[in-house]
């Protein structure tokens, strides 16, 4: 066993006697970015390869573009700087601590900083992987109320371990052999995830357009998106079975947000941060257990279901009533957002601008079984939903050990609690 010292930091702890503790600034010059004027169409659409912390994410080891270029006049305009094939580009703010590395040459947003080797000490995939599993730490030296930021010169002076350079290339080769292992099992229960999330879909927009029995007579339903359905079925418009509500707002009521995956609930349950807060809550309603909810931005998305609790929420929330089953309706809702039915309702070229406001879905078609099949069906539903959704925490809790192993694993070498054998 080799020897070891202390490191004379807490979250480092010991490293071998041979290593050393050296701010990043001894080892890389950092350069930081900037952003054209927005609204100046000269600056943008260009040849030069720009990147904000959007454009790269912590698995990924290497970034090779953003999704906007600049042009030679936009890249002028502003303080940003090229950075050379090989450099470490870090997030230093929404999120702190992610971190790629370049492929090509690009430049970057002030959200971002630069780093580029200067001392020929240090091997920058290594450093790669001592920086991506302290993005808590980093968030620690972070300031700031609308959102965190580190600043340059504060990460400058962040210490971090500095094996031989030698060292570090077999710890960098050892990480990526077993990083990409890891890799492989995510992304094969990633898509096992991706597979039951399609089949719960499936399962919606079949069972409330084509029902239980499949030897149900059917017939033309006049619904593009549906086809034939079970003849005994009516089709109503959705006004006459939905019913719009306004609701006063209490005062000690918490805000409800309704999210994508179809929770209604107070913001409390979920998370606080991460949402865009309103200094005057103008038009805001109340909302009650069990009222039927349609986000008019994000319904889409499938950002449609029963609230489970009593709070307010924005105008942008539709809250309905009905005398059918009130889950069989939020079940047809969502299968409208899954076959695109309200993409094509888009009033503008952006996603975003998909309104469903009241108006819209009081005119949209509605196909309507008796009660006693609309409740038979929710039943079905719920069921098929429970265990494909106890099959997928399971995925999610094996994702989440994988993780923690894959940053427990590059701990223990960038630390030297661990030391690669060599060949």
């Amino acid at each position: 066993m080799r020897e070891m010292k202390d490191s004379g930091i807490s979250w480092i702890n010991e490293i071998p006697e041979n290593w050393n503790i050296e701010p990043i600034k001894y080892n890389y010059s950092l350069i930081a970015g900037a952003t054209p004027e927005s609204t100046n169409v000269d600056f943008w659409d260009g040849d030069i390869k720009w990147i904000t912390p959007a454009d790269f994410k912590t698995k990924d080891i290497f970034v090779t573009g953003g999704s906007r270029n600049l042009t030679i006049e936009g890249y002028k305009s502003c303080s940003t700087s090229m950075l050379p094939i090989g450099s470490i580009v870090f997030s230093k703010r929404a999120p702190i601590g992610t971190v790629a590395i370049t492929a090509d040459k690009l430049c970057i947003n002030q959200g971002c900083l630069g780093l580029v080797e200067k001392s020929g000490r240090v091997l920058n995939k290594f450093y790669f992987y001592v920086i991506s599993i302290y993005s808590d730490v980093f968030n620690l030296y972070g300031s700031g109320t609308t959102f965190k930021e580190i600043s340059a010169n504060v990460f400058a002076n962040i210490k971090l371990p500095t094996p031989p350079i030698q060292e570090q290339k077999r710890i960098a080769d050892f990480l990526d052999t077993k990083c990409a292992e890891i890799d492989v099992l995510t992304t094969d229960i990633q898509t096992q995830i991706y597979i039951l999330e399609q089949y719960k879909r499936s399962v919606i927009t079949e069972t409330v357009t084509k029902g239980l029995n499949p030897n149900a007579e059917m017939k033309a339903s006049g619904i593009q998106w549906i086809g034939d359905m079970p003849a005994h079925w009516d089709v109503i418009r959705g006004k006459y079975i939905l019913r719009y509500m306004q609701k006063p707002v209490r005062e000690d009521d918490g805000v409800i947000t309704c999210f994508r995956d179809g929770e209604v609930t107070l913001r409390s349950n979920r998370r606080e941060d991460g949402f865009t807060m309103s200094d005057k809550e103008i038009g805001y309603q109340g909302i009650d257990v069990g009222d039927l909810v349609v986000h008019g931005m994000d319904g889409f998305a499938g950002s449609i279901g029963i609230s489970d609790s009593r709070g307010k929420a924005s105008p942008v929330l539709n809250v309905l009533d009905t005398d059918k089953c009130k889950r069989y309706i939020m079940y047809y809702l969502r299968s409208m957002a899954y076959s695109d039915v309200f993409l094509a309702l888009a009033t503008g070229i952006r996603v975003r601008s998909c309104d469903l406001r009241w108006n819209k879905l009081a005119e949209l078609s509605y196909t309507i079984p008796p009660l006693d099949e609309q409740n038979a069906i929710v039943k079905h539903i719920d069921s098929v939903l429970s265990k494909a959704d106890a099959v997928i925490a399971d995925k999610k809790a094996q994702l989440a050990t994988l993780d923690e192993y894959k940053k427990s694993l590059i701990f223990e070498y960038v630390t030297g609690k661990k030391e690669v054998p060599v060949s």
